[in-house]
């Protein structure tokens, strides 16, 4: 079946959608062997499409980090600032104002610590959460700049996992457990089965494959409990129990690898 070119560039990992265009608009991309056009379809598995020496070089350059979201830090790539702190608005600020019933005429600033203050300046703007963790969430979050990436692991329709630590106010009975494992109506439409086990009276593990707003929290709250923490401790194939609250590291190449053929990217 034909598609645009950029969208098959999309799906083998070589760049997202916009930067596939660009390439192509490079005349970086041939089909059979003729140089390709913006527009133009090809069935991915009849025709031959081929890259030049230098998108390869620019895949390279891809970042990968892995992050321990510290409770009360917001997931967020804004550049945060203050009212009246003296600095000139750049364009991250501009990005960051948020107008009150969409008509404000002064901006109101970010007071939140993100994600992005725990970088360091060479890497902010530069890596992206892949999806996010509610500020009063903490664990695993991945940065990176490989949009195809970041697409495969939050579109619902790839169904990877991600698991979590939660522990609740008040202890939680086995039939509570049975529910959230068989699915609940929340948001209007039911959850998906998943796996729940217990750790003790208190706390269970959870593993989901859909990612609905504060959907946790929503299904502890209907079952009659309330969550009192949550934690994201795997990422599909990404796990680090010695990373510390705050702490960012490269992913190893053998870890990239792994996510990269988890994904279906490699």
């Amino acid at each position: 079946m034909q598609e645009r070119i950029q969208k098959i560039l999309s799906a083998r990992g070589i760049a997202s959608r916009r930067k596939s265009e660009e390439y192509i608009a490079a005349g970086l991309v041939t089909v059979n062997g003729v140089v390709a056009k913006l527009g133009q379809k090809a069935d991915p598995e009849k025709d031959n499409i081929e890259v030049s020496g230098q998108v390869i070089e620019e895949r390279k350059q891809m970042l990968y980090y892995l992050l321990w979201k510290p409770i009360g830090v917001v997931t967020s790539n804004v550049e945060r600032w203050e009212a009246g702190d003296g600095k000139p608005m750049t364009e991250g600020k501009k990005r960051a104002m948020k107008r009150r019933d969409g008509s404000a005429s002064l901006p109101q600033p970010l007071r939140d610590k993100t994600t992005r203050d725990l970088l360091p300046p060479a890497l902010q703007g530069k890596i992206y959460p892949v999806g996010r963790l509610d500020k009063e969430s903490g664990g695993l979050l991945l940065l990176t700049n490989d949009g195809p990436l970041a697409y495969r692991l939050t579109h619902p329709k790839f169904d990877h996992e991600k698991e979590y630590v939660v522990t609740t106010r008040w202890d939680v009975t086995d039939d509570v457990l049975r529910q959230i494992a068989a699915g609940m109506i929340i948001l209007g439409k039911e959850t998906k089965e998943t796996m729940v086990q217990r750790i003790d009276p208190r706390s269970f593990r959870i593993v989901l494959t859909e990612g609905r707003n504060r959907q946790i929290r929503r299904m502890v709250e209907k079952a009659g409990n309330r969550v009192a923490s949550l934690v994201r401790t795997r990422i599909l194939t990404l796990a680090d129990p010695k990373l510390q609250p705050g702490e960012l590291r490269p992913l190893s190449e053998g870890e990239r690898k792994d996510l990269m053929q988890a994904v279906g990217l490699c």
